[in-house]
């Protein structure tokens, strides 16, 4: 039974995440929340199943895995502040080349922002998460957490090239070879400036609600 809540909580994010967005649970859903009312309301239920699932693994019984170092306190916030900034860069854009893009249509492949780095941003921002928490956290509640969450980002991000391969062919081919000619410079340094302070604020947020979210403090 101690394990209980853990699994409940790991079994409450998995259906959470597959039953509102299969048919016909969806349009049902949508039809009467619209497609904004949608968005935000599973927005906000998947956070609050994710706290709910880190909170459960931090009450879980303690077996360790691997011995605790004094570095590996500096590793999340280290990590954490590249992960806000990417985030900042990618949420809201225009993406054809994975999950979470916005107005895909007006992707345009010579000025590709951040997807110049990598078709997916979203999923390099949860392997770096994942990843950086599975360091500081040496037990087996944690290591089954984060190491979920780094081979779903993983192997997501080749699951997706692939079935967008398979959707678009040789339209896939020609859109992937512009991306990569695309500059490095951005298309706009003002909303860059913008976006990098927003994801500024969000690292500050986090380092704040961390303690209260999970009990402990992510800095040194």
């Amino acid at each position: 039974m101690d394990w209980a809540e853990y699994a409940l909580a790991f079994a409450a994010f998995f259906l959470t995440h597959s039953l509102p967005v299969r048919p016909p649970v969806r349009p049902w859903l949508v039809a009467r929340l619209g497609h904004a009312g949608f968005g935000l309301g599973y927005s906000a239920l998947s956070l609050g199943v994710l706290v709910w699932l880190i909170g459960a693994a931090g009450r879980a019984p303690y077996l360790p895995l691997w011995p605790w170092a004094a570095w590996q306190t500096h590793v999340v916030p280290a990590v954490m502040l590249p992960v806000c900034l990417i985030l900042a860069l990618a949420v809201a854009r225009p993406n054809p080349f994975s999950f979470g893009g916005a107005a895909n249509d007006r992707f345009d492949p010579a000025r590709p922002g951040i997807v110049r780095l990598t078709r997916h941003p979203l999923l390099l921002a949860l392997a770096l998460w994942a990843g950086a928490h599975l360091l500081a956290n040496g037990d087996l509640a944690h290591a089954l957490l984060f190491g979920t969450f780094a081979g779903f980002a993983l192997l997501g991000m080749r699951l997706i090239d692939r079935r967008k391969r398979r959707e678009t062919g040789a339209a896939w081919a020609r859109l992937e070879a512009a991306r990569c000619r695309g500059p490095l410079r951005p298309a706009s340094w003002p909303g860059v400036v913008l976006r990098l302070g927003l994801g500024g604020v969000l690292y500050a947020a986090l380092v704040w609600v961390h303690p209260w979210l999970f009990g402990v403090s992510p800095l040194p």
